[in-house]
């Protein structure tokens, strides 16, 4: 599975996440390293690198600037599921490494 270029938007975020559906990650993919800018809704600034195993499963770290102005930082797994119109949902269970260390989940939709 190659992410390069694709764009996600967030459907689903438990309440101690940061990303909302007005953020939008722009992926990038050179073999199996995934990057990503992103930004918007809580979050001013954010990027994310990882890796892509051979079932399109990322593990990723990210950091991101919300605003209030706090650099946040993070680890997320996230499984791909390919939708009956052949865009790529992904669900992600993700670790804050920063602020109060607590655990969520997300999904997020190829736009």
């Amino acid at each position: 599975m190659n992410y390069h270029n694709k764009k996600f938007r967030p459907v689903s975020n438990t309440e101690n996440g940061e990303t909302s559906e007005e953020t939008i990650f722009h992926y990038k993919q050179e073999g199996n390293i995934l990057t990503s800018t992103y930004t918007g809704g809580k979050i001013l600034k954010g990027h994310l690198i990882g890796m892509v195993d051979e079932k399109g499963n990322i593990d990723m770290r990210y950091h991101q600037v919300n605003e209030k102005g706090e650099l946040m930082t993070g680890v997320c797994k996230s499984r791909p599921e390919i939708l009956e119109n052949g865009k790529i949902r992904l669900h992600e269970t993700w670790k804050w490494t920063s602020g109060d260390l607590s655990e969520g989940k997300s999904i997020l939709e190829e736009i």
